[in-house]
Formats: C-alpha cells, sequence, structure tokens
C-alpha cells in the first residue's frame, strides 16, 4: 500500500490544461459560429491569395469585351467598360475587409480607453459618459457626410486618392462607432472594481496603471473581443453604404459598395452586378454576426462546459 501510494506521489504532474481551450471547444459546439467562422476564413483567404491565382487586372479595360454574361473566360461576366468582374471583386473585398478591420480596431482601442478610465475613476465618470451620450446623439450618416466633404480633398492631397480617403474612411467610421463598446466595457469595470482580488491588489498599494493593465483589461476581455466581431460588420456596411453613395474611394479603386453604385444604373438589364457585391456584403457580415454570437457564448464561464 505504501509503494502505491509512494509511485502516485512520484509521477509527473499533468500541466493544467490552458482556458483558451475551453473557449475553444465552446465556440465549436455553436454550429452557426463554426459556419460563420469557415464562411468568413473562406472570404478572407479568397481575397487575399485570390489575386494571385486570377491574372486578371480589375483596372484592365477592354471595351470589345465590356457588359458580358458569366462564362468561363469571366466567371462572373464584365462591367460597362469590358473590366472583370470576379477580379474587381477580389480587388475591392480586400480593400472592404481592411476598412472594416482597421476602423473596428480603432474604434475598440477608443472605446476601452473612454469605458476602463470612466468605469475606474470616478471623478471621469460623469464627463466621459455624457460625452459618449453626445456622440450616440449625433445622426450617424449627416455627421459622416460632413466628416468627408471636409477633410477629402485634403487628405487626397497629401497621401494621395487612394491612401487619403482610406485613411478618411478609417478614421471618420472609427470615431463615430466607438460608444458602444465604451459604455459595455464602463459597466464591467465597474462591477469588477468591487471584486475581492482587486480591493487585495489595492490594499497592497499597487499603482492604478498596473491595477488597470494587470487585473481589469485581462478581465474585460470577453466583451472588448465580442465587440470587435461586431464592430467589423458596422465597419463594412458604413463603408459599403458610403461608397454606394459615391462617397467612398474612386472609381478605378473598387470597392464592395462601389460596385453595388457602379451596377445601379444596369439593374434591369444585367441584375447580376449588382448580386455579386450584395452577396459578398451579406455573407461577411452574416458571417462574423454568427462568429460574435459564439464568442459571446464561449467566453461566458456560465455557459462554458455546459
Amino acid at each position: 500500500m505504501t509503494e502505491v501510494t509512494a509511485t502516485s506521489a512520484d509521477a509527473p504532474k499533468k500541466a493544467p490544461r490552458n482556458q483558451w481551450w475551453d473557449v475553444w471547444d465552446q465556440f465549436k459546439s455553436h454550429k452557426g459560429a463554426m459556419l460563420g467562422f469557415v464562411v468568413f476564413m473562406t472570404i478572407v483567404l479568397g481575397v487575399l491569395f485570390g489575386p494571385m491565382l486570377w491574372h486578371f487586372d480589375p483596372t484592365f479595360i477592354d471595351i470589345r469585351a465590356r457588359n458580358q454574361g458569366p462564362s468561363w473566360a469571366h466567371p462572373m461576366g464584365t462591367d460597362q467598360l469590358g473590366r472583370d468582374t470576379f477580379a474587381r471583386m477580389l480587388s475591392g473585398g480586400r480593400v472592404s475587409l481592411a476598412v472594416g478591420m482597421t476602423a473596428m480596431a480603432l474604434s475598440l482601442v477608443v472605446g476601452t480607453f473612454v469605458g476602463v478610465l470612466a468605469g475606474y475613476f470616478k471623478r471621469l465618470d460623469g464627463l466621459l459618459m455624457r460625452t459618449t451620450d453626445l456622440f450616440l446623439a449625433l445622426p450617424l450618416l449627416p455627421l459622416l457626410l460632413v466628416i468627408i466633404m471636409l477633410f477629402r480633398d485634403k487628405l487626397s492631397a497629401t497621401f494621395g486618392p487612394e491612401g487619403g480617403i482610406f485613411i478618411l474612411m478609417v478614421s471618420a467610421i472609427g470615431i463615430t462607432s466607438w460608444m458602444q463598446t465604451a459604455r459595455i466595457v464602463r459597466g464591467d469595470v465597474l462591477a469588477l472594481k468591487e471584486r475581492e482580488f482587486v480591493l487585495a491588489a489595492r490594499s497592497i498599494g499597487t499603482p492604478n496603471r498596473r491595477m488597470i493593465t494587470r487585473h481589469v483589461l485581462p478581465n474585460v476581455l470577453s466583451p472588448i473581443l465580442v465587440s470587435a466581431t461586431l464592430g467589423i460588420a458596422n465597419a463594412i456596411i458604413t463603408e459599403s453604404a458610403l461608397s454606394f453613395l459615391g462617397l467612398g474611394f474612386p472609381p478605378d479603386f473598387p470597392t464592395w459598395g462601389r460596385l453595388l453604385f457602379d451596377s445601379v444604373d444596369y439593374l434591369q438589364q444585367y441584375p447580376e452586378r449588382v448580386i455579386w457585391p450584395g452577396l459578398a456584403i451579406s455573407l461577411t457580415v452574416l458571417s462574423v454576426n454568427y462568429m460574435g454570437d459564439g464568442l459571446r457564448d464561449a467566453l461566458d464561464p456560465r455557459i462554458r462546459g455546459r
């Protein structure tokens, strides 16, 4: 009996399981989230590596091949100038996803910064939350139109037509979409700073900067990640809407919204030109939303493990 106990004690201990594996297991059990993940990754890999396999130039004009339907040479047909629609879809996807992810990152940084400060420092709460309410009360689309009309020419002259519009679109979308993240993070921080481990860290004299970076931010990661997935969808829709109104990138710099805008005049004769970019936007937004639902459930410790 003594030998068995000694052998058990001498056996190497198994390393504790990383909690992110539990999150992944819960995420995999959500069928909608996994389907959204597969669709989203297919779209991302397609727009990233598709141009390497499909060698048509999205800006090449061939008047003799204009207004053609789907064929082996042009799977999605050609537009009114003979440009390959499939190549323009791949190129436009790169721009739309880049704008969506970059704008999401900007709004996430601003929203997290404001939310943590408002929730942790009581003296800043009133000022920051009233500022957040002010931004929430502003009409989004007119505000974006004013920003674009004021700064479009200046940024285009400084950074070029494509670079200037990209910076303008990302900045405009980012600074008008951080409010929801700020309110969510603030609510979590208000509840978190009264927890025992935070009070214990404060009692031993932990400075505020270290308290926020070491104890508060890691524990509000769950709502931040969920807001990130939903922010990508909102940013893509906003960019598509602005491009559809003709206020986005130049005509020779395709995005999914710009492709929709260029296809409106040919809707009755060639309806497939509207279907392709509209389908790409819809699939991307739906897949990201499903991923957000699955991520929210996976990061909730009350649901994880069921």
